[in-house]
């Protein structure tokens, strides 16, 4: 059954308000701290003496990590207050001296005359439809300096049409590679230990992400990494990782302004 998509985000916000305790975490936990955010931080390093961005924090996890490699000053946003109330928690008892506020990825009218060096956003698009992702970006490029790198992540969107039943990291389809656009495909993903948390992803084909990129004014060519499980990680635990060996599971990219 295909399901429609509401523009309206406090749908996606409701699920991390629900969920908020299962993600708090400070050392790997989810599936994606192993297959995807270790690659995601070498791309956006080195970030010393650098302000950086973090759309879609959630309660903070990449963004400390951003913060402990030495970055000048660093925000992060996300739409879900629970998640904001986990982050701001975790910089009272450890402060880094990080910011963190309450917003959407598709407004970033608080932070007018704000630039940044670098700005990420992990994870974020796939909860969001084709042309909110759009209005994001534009807005990303207007905040990013010269120079100024933005680095995204997404789970892949072939994924949904390759995957088996394994709730290590599946999406139920909702339609084909293009009449399935931009509807919601409901989806989970594992946990190293406990029961897999409930994530979404609002199908986008290549075409999609791309023509936004440079429809939002971004004219260099943009980079992209396919993600997946790797030797190193079936040699930590073949058992978690074993049976996701050759899946795509997601695509990082990385553009310069």
């Amino acid at each position: 059954m295909r399901r429609e998509v509401e523009l309206n985000p406090d749908s996606a916000k409701k699920i991390f308000d629900d969920s908020s305790d299962h993600w708090a975490r400070d050392e790997p936990k989810l599936l994606s701290d192993w297959t995807a955010r270790p690659f995601l931080l070498d791309w956006c390093l080195p970030v010393e003496g650098k302000r950086i961005l973090d759309l879609g924090c959630g309660e903070g996890y990449f963004t400390r990590q951003l913060c402990r490699e030495g970055a000048a000053r660093v925000q992060g946003v996300d739409i879900s207050s629970g998640m904001i109330d986990a982050a701001r928690a975790n910089e009272a008892k450890a402060p880094l001296g990080i910011e963190y506020a309450v917003g959407c990825a598709t407004d970033l009218s608080a932070l007018a005359g704000e630039s940044f060096d670098l700005i990420t956003a992990v994870f974020v698009y796939n909860y969001l439809k084709i042309d909110q992702m759009r209005q994001s970006m534009s807005q990303i490029f207007n905040h990013l300096d010269k120079g100024g790198k933005f680095v995204f992540s997404l789970p892949h969107p072939v994924n949904p049409f390759l995957s088996g039943k394994d709730t290590r990291f599946h999406f139920e389809r909702s339609g084909g590679w293009f009449s399935g656009r931009d509807q919601i495909f409901e989806g989970t993903i594992a946990l190293k230990e406990g029961e897999p948390v409930a994530v979404r992803c609002i199908h986008k084909t290549f075409e999609d992400i791309f023509s936004a990129l440079r429809d939002a004014g971004f004219e260099k060519f943009p980079e992209m990494k396919e993600l997946s499980v790797t030797e190193e990680h079936l040699a930590k635990d073949e058992s978690f990782f074993g049976p996701l060996q050759g899946l795509p599971l997601h695509i990082a990219i990385r553009v310069e302004r």
